[in-house]
């Protein structure tokens, strides 16, 4: 597809443009013009243009770029609404919307935070030292209570 662009030819802070038309894919410092329309120097707004050929190039359906289409439309070239070539501002965020994130942040670092502590160890209570131990517990007791503690516990081998 070919476009009618800038390029630029002047010198270190010193601008000047060509008016050219050269295909879509092409660096405008490539050099492969198709034609060459014009020139332009913004400092001095000179501006040397055939009209002619820029009008037989646009029925052709070569798209002029936004800054040529607005300076076309200036000069009274072509007709149509003018383009806004600036950046757009990121539209400022109200204090309820700043609020509200921050709100957000906070609770998702919370969150985080609760995520990452470590499972609490349960400690093991301490046996007292005055307990018996299971051989005293077994001379104390009575044999047969023994016995029978043991036949709960212990299944009966079959014979």
């Amino acid at each position: 597809m070919l476009m009618i662009r800038f390029q630029r030819t002047g010198r270190t802070n010193d601008p000047s443009f060509r008016i050219a038309v050269l295909e879509k894919e092409r660096a405008a410092k490539s050099g492969h013009i198709v034609e060459q329309l014009g020139t332009y120097n913004p400092r001095s707004k000179a501006l040397t243009l055939n009209e002619e050929r820029v009008k037989e190039w646009i029925a052709k359906g070569a798209q002029p770029t936004d800054s040529i289409r607005n300076l076309l439309i200036t000069k009274g070239v072509i007709e149509g609404k003018k383009v806004n070539v600036l950046p757009k501002k990121t539209p400022q965020k109200s204090e309820e919307a700043i609020a509200a994130e921050a709100a957000a942040v906070v609770a998702a670092k919370a969150a985080a935070i609760e995520a990452a502590k470590p499972a609490p160890v349960v400690e093991a209570t301490p046996v007292p030292e005055d307990l018996p131990t299971e051989a005293e517990v077994a001379a104390e007791a009575e044999p047969a209570v023994v016995e029978e503690v043991l036949a709960e516990v212990a299944p009966e081998p079959a014979a």
